[in-house]
Formats: structure tokens, C-alpha cells, sequence
């Protein structure tokens, strides 16, 4: 446990004015980001006595090893960088709102030539508009089965597209008139783009235009006696009011608004948003998050609840407009009203920090009688419900991890809770293709960004390479880099500012710390005591003494720990043996995955391997021109001359080699 007296600002040297600060361990990541009006008053407040903080701040002011900060002019200026830090540098003492992949929501992908509505969960792209979340992927299929009579607008794959073009024929809902068949040329690029572009009004709130505008045209064509045509567009007013009938009127026409609700306990938030626009429901999302506990965020906002909805708001809204800056709708994703539960104590520099995003005023408010308080007051249930089914599903998850943990270092007697555990595992067939995985998991959490492949080098003669000898090699791969950074620290004169660029292992272009230039608690290694031996012996090498190395043997699952004749036993129901199962099942997934990839790769390239004077570069371009050997096969002379670098005797002979017996 680190002393917060050791990196203590000197007395005086902390400006007085608004601004941001970050906390940074010592390996120089930022664990935590916060901002405040006047740096100096929150900054001391960190120093008092470490054991009247709230145990989450305790934790993390003993975690870390340095503060610094930035001083800017106004509020509205610590809110934006306050908002781009945490998403940059993902500190774990921060709450993070991240946008929950599970709700489905309708992509229309605007950066196609022809545009494509379908279903979609993940992250966002850009390019692509998006509508919802959703509750249920059969709502959205069933209002778009309905619009589709109404904006026949492709629905495909780009396979399926493809396809139907080269045979000239479009798909049954080009037949049933659900599609407007652009594959086949019933309409051009540019009629197709203008109904995808209804299709975005219409689910935009520009319902009311829509259905007069194609009564006005029913009622002509009554008028013109083309009944046939009045009978169609009838049916499509029925079909829109079909579609509309499914959202829900909660408030006056017109009303443009998302309404924010929260329920808490002692550990974690949910939070319950729903969209309204033009009155109706447009889409609802929600998530639940560990509470920072940061009584010194609470102080400076009001209450918890206060400085929850600061929180919120500036990372939600942050997000959502940074998306919609690549498709150039960033005024979308900010209504003309927020309703929350409770007013942070800078509200008004949030609402000018939002008004700007929209580029008109945003009101931001507490909702306080008729409509709008029984709309909040039902999102509030909502959230209340969201919190109860997470308790269901699994009792206290961070109470789990922590425990899981803590019962980890206990078990192995390491000084202190692994939070960082990395793990290796070895996948081949035969000892050919030989791969490797290293996975990371942070506070019990897979971190995925730092997921790791390595391709093994076989051993000269024999092609083979065993586990025991892959491991070491891998280990030796991943912790040379941290020991020439420990090795070659860079020299700082004592009246110089230690500036992150200036730390061992921090990137000195983006002051940011470099991926694995510090070391996990915790190296995992899928094995028993050869393969524990081999990376242990690797670490000794390199002089890393920090590391504590164990190996988890499939077969009993036991732990076995360097140096030691009998594996360490944990209890079969036991948290921490569950979170080491998780970490070595992640991490053989994660090899296996790659090593299926590789070795088609290396199949679907060896048909061509015999083909004189085609080296690997032009064997590669010609499968990835064409997708596979067998439509390489199927193709002319012309076609795969077409290739750069592919003449036409090479053509022949590829041909030749392929369609012989």
C-alpha cells in the first residue's frame, strides 16, 4: 500500500482555478480522472487522513504513485476534457457508462452504394445511421416487415446482393414487392437512396408529413379514376399507421425528450434512459454499473444521485455525439429536453455544454407535475426493476470478482490481490501451425484491447515445437520488452517536471503508458509443473521478481506453483478457482480461434504451392482477390490476369495446376 504523503503535492503549488486532474499508479496509468471548480480544495481533499476516505477512494489514492492536472478557463471546459481523458485513458476508479451491446437496434448502412436496413448488435460504425435500442430483435423485424410495403428498400446481405445480380433475378421480396430490387435495375442507385432516406425520416419523427403526403397522393389517384394505385397507397397509410400504432403516445405531439431515471444501493446504479421523440418511445436502453464511491465527487455535486446524473450525462452524451459526428447528425442524438431526477450542482454549464453539441438551447430539468413526472416516475420503476434482476442473476458480481480475488491471494500467499492476470496457452495439431494466445483480465474483467496472438517458430529438422518450449518462448516474448524498459530507464533532472513522456514505458508521442510495458500480478500458464517451470525459469533470466507464476492443469484442475511438489487444491465451488477457470478457458478459445484461422490460410494457399514461379505474395493477392480456391479455379484466363502481377502464362499454369486430376 503505497503512501499518498510520497507524491503529495508540494504546499501552494496547486492552482486555484477550475480544471481536470489524473491519478497515475506506478507503472504511469491513469486510474481515475476527475475535475473540479477549484483544483486545490479537491486536490488537498485527497491528502487528509487516508482513513477517513470513502474505501473506494482509499484504494485508489494508495493505488496510485503521481497526480497531475490541466487548469482551464471555464467549467464547460473541464467537462469536455474531463469526458475525453476517461474515454482516452479508460480509468478503472471511474464509472463507466459503456453502451450495452446486447439491445438490438435497425442499422441502415448510408455508406453503401445501396443502402441496407437490418437488424444489428455491436459496436457502432461509422457510416451507418442507427435506430433504437429495442427492447426485442422481433420488434424491430416486425415493424420493418410492415414499413418494407411502404419503403421497399434492400434488406440482403452483400452476398445475397451479389448473387441475384449475376443471375438476373431478384429475391422473393423483390417479388412480393417488399424490395425494390436495385440488384436487378428496377430502380437506379439514386431512387434507391431517396426511399432508404424516407425510411430515416419516417422512423426520425416525420411521421405526420409522411401519411398526409401519401393520402393527398391516394386521393388523386381516386380523383384520376386510378383505383388500382388508390388501393396501393391505401394500403400503405394502413401499413404506417399499423407501424405507429406500436409506439407508445406518452407525451404531446411534437415533444422531443429523453427522460433519465437511476436506482442504487450500497454498491452499484442502474440507470434507465428512454428516448421520446415526437412524443412517442423511440427506444429504451439501461445499464448497471459499480458505484465509484467517491465521497469527494459527492461532496462537490450535491448528493450521490447528483453526481451520478453529472456523471451520466457527460459520458452518454459525449459518446453519442462523437458517433453521430461521422455521419454528420450529431443534433440527433441531443433533444430539446432532459429529464432527470436531480440537478448536478453545475447544471448550468452542462446544459451549455449540451446546447452546443445540439446547436440550439437543450433545457435541463426536473420534471415536476402531468405527463412527464408519470413518464420519469415509470423509467424510475424501470430501473428499479433492471437493479433487482441483476441482484437475481448473480448476488453482488463485484462482491464476487473482489472475493474471487482476494481468495486468489490467499491461496497462492501473493502480497496482494492479483488485479492484472495474464494468460498463455499453446494450440497446434501434431506440432504443426503451433500458436499461441496471451489473454488479459483487470479487476476480474476480460480486457480485450490487450489480447495477444503469437505464431511459434518451429524447431529446425523435425517441424515441431512442444508445449513446454512454446511456453518459454512466449513467456521470454512478452516480458523482454518490460525488462529493457526496467533495464534503460530514461535519466530526470531533479528540477525537471516529470511529465508522463518522460516515465520508462510510456509512450512518449502520446504520453499515454505503452500495452504491456508493466507487468501482471498474475501469469497463468495452461499446464502443470514442466510448463510453470519453463515460464518461470524464462522470468528468472530476465530478472523480473514481481511476477508470480502458476499453471492450471486441465485434468484436475489443480494449481501448480514453481518449485513445489504437490499442486495447490481449491475448493470446486470456490470464486477464485471459477475466475481461473474463466482466464484459462478465454485464453484457449482465443488460441484455438487463431489457429483455425491459420491453417486454413495455409490449406486454401497450398493448391497453389506447386504453380512454378508463383511466389507467396502473388499467391496471396490472388486468394484474396477472389475469396477461395475454387472460384479461382472456376475463373478465365482474363479474369484472374485482372489480378496485378498475374500474366497470362502464369494464369494458364495456375489453371492447369488446378484442374489436374
Amino acid at each position: 500500500m503505497a503512501d499518498p504523503a510520497t507524491y503529495r503535492p508540494a504546499p501552494g503549488t496547486i492552482p486555484v482555478e477550475p480544471g481536470v486532474y489524473k491519478f497515475r499508479d506506478v507503472h504511469g496509468r491513469v486510474i481515475y480522472v476527475g475535475k473540479a471548480k477549484s483544483l486545490r480544495s479537491r486536490l488537498n481533499s485527497y491528502f487528509a487522513d487516508v482513513y477517513s476516505l470513502h474505501p473506494r477512494t482509499k484504494q485508489m489514492v494508495t493505488t496510485a504513485a503521481a497526480v497531475e492536472w490541466t487548469v482551464v478557463s471555464t467549467e464547460v471546459e473541464a467537462l469536455q476534457l474531463e469526458y475525453n481523458w476517461i474515454k482516452e485513458f479508460d480509468p478503472r476508479f471511474n464509472v463507466r457508462y459503456r453502451d450495452d451491446k446486447t439491445y438490438p437496434v435497425l442499422a441502415v448502412t448510408l455508406n453503401e452504394e445501396y443502402p441496407r436496413l437490418f437488424v444489428y448488435r455491436g459496436a457502432r460504425k461509422k457510416g451507418v445511421r442507427y435506430f433504437g435500442p429495442y427492447a426485442h430483435a422481433w420488434a424491430i423485424r416486425e415493424t420493418l416487415d410492415l414499413l418494407l410495403r411502404v419503403f421497399p428498400a434492400r434488406t440482403c446481405s452483400n452476398g445475397v446482393f451479389k448473387r441475384h445480380s449475376q443471375i438476373g433475378r431478384p429475391c422473393l421480396l423483390g417479388y412480393i414487392d417488399k424490395c425494390s430490387a436495385p440488384c436487378v435495375g428496377r430502380v437506379s442507385a439514386d431512387e434507391h437512396r431517396q426511399i432508404v432516406e424516407d425510411f430515416c425520416d419516417f422512423l426520425s419523427g416525420k411521421t405526420d408529413k409522411m401519411v398526409r403526403a401519401l393520402e393527398r397522393r391516394m386521393h388523386e389517384a381516386a380523383e384520376d379514376l386510378d383505383f388500382e394505385n388508390a388501393a396501393r397507397l391505401r394500403d400503405d397509410v394502413q401499413a404506417l399507421r399499423r407501424a405507429l400504432e406500436k409506439q407508445a403516445v406518452v407525451l404531446g405531439s411534437g415533444t422531443d425528450a429523453d427522460v433519465i431515471a437511476f436506482a442504487t444501493d450500497e454498491l452499484e446504479a442502474a440507470v434507465q434512459i428512454f428516448h421520446v421523440r415526437d412524443g412517442r418511445v423511440r427506444g429504451q436502453r439501461g445499464w448497471v454499473v459499480d458505484k465509484s464511491g467517491d465521497a469527494l465527487d459527492v461532496a462537490e455535486s450535491g448528493t450521490e444521485m447528483a453526481a451520478l446524473v453529472e456523471q451520466f450525462l457527460t459520458q452518454f452524451y459525449g459518446e453519442q455525439a462523437a458517433m453521430a459526428d461521422q455521419n454528420g447528425d450529431a443534433a440527433i442524438v441531443v433533444p430539446r429536453e432532459v429529464l432527470v431526477p436531480e440537478l448536478p450542482a453545475d447544471a448550468e454549464e452542462i446544459g451549455e455544454w449540451l446546447s452546443r453539441m445540439r446547436g440550439s438551447a437543450v433545457s435541463l430539468r426536473i420534471p415536476q407535475r402531468g405527463d412527464k413526472k408519470a413518464l420519469a416516475e415509470t423509467v424510475q420503476r424501470n430501473a428499479a426493476e433492471a437493479l433487482a434482476q441483476h441482484k437475481l442473476r448473480r448476488a453482488g458480481d463485484l462482491t464476487s470478482r473482489s472475493q474471487a480475488l482476494q481468495d486468489i491471494q490467499d491461496a497462492l500467499e501473493l502480497d496482494s490481490a492479483p488485479l492484472r492476470i495474464e494468460c498463455v496457452d499453446i494450440s497446434h495439431v501434431q506440432g504443426t501451425d503451433v500458436v499461441a494466445s496471451l489473454v488479459v483480465f483487470e479487476d476480474g474483467l476480460a480486457r480485450k484491447s490487450d489480447y495477444r496472438h503469437y505464431a511459434i517458430k518451429e524447431a529446425a529438422g523435425n517441424g515441431r515445437s512442444d508445449d513446454v518450449g512454446s511456453i518459454a518462448e512466449v513467456t521470454r516474448r512478452r516480458f523482454a520488452r518490460l525488462a529493457r524498459d526496467r533495464e534503460q530507464p530514461v535519466e530526470i533532472e531533479p528540477d525537471e517536471v516529470d511529465e508522463p513522456a518522460s516515465r520508462p514505458g510510456i509512450d512518449p508521442t502520446t504520453g499515454r503508458p505503452r500495452r504491456f510495458a508493466y507487468p501482471p500480478n498474475l501469469y497463468v500458464v495452461d499446464g502443470g509443473a514442466p510448463q510453470v517451470a519453463a515460464a518461470a525459469e524464462v522470468l528468472d533470466e530476465l530478472g523480473i521478481t514481481d511476477v508470480a507464476v502458476i499453471g492450471l492443469a486441465k485434468r484436475l484442475e489443480e494449481v501448480w506453483v514453481p518449485g513445489e511438489t504437490d499442486p495447490v487444491i481449491m475448493p470446486r465451488n470456490s470464486e477464485a478457482l471459477f475466475l481461473l477457470q474463466r482466464v484459462r478457458d478465454e485464453a484457449h478459445r482465443f488460441a484455438i480461434t487463431f489457429h483455425r484461422s491459420k491453417r486454413s490460410r495455409r490449406m486454401t494457399a497450398s493448391a497453389l504451392d506447386s504453380v512454378p514461379g508463383l511466389g507467396e505474395t502473388r499467391r496471396t493477392a490472388l486468394v484474396t482477390h477472389f475469396g477461395s480456391v475454387a472460384r479461382i479455379k472456376d475463373a478465365t484466363v482474363e479474369e484472374i490476369t485482372s489480378v496485378p502481377g498475374i500474366g497470362v502464362s502464369t494464369a494458364k499454369a495456375v489453371l492447369a495446376a488446378l484442374n489436374s486430376p
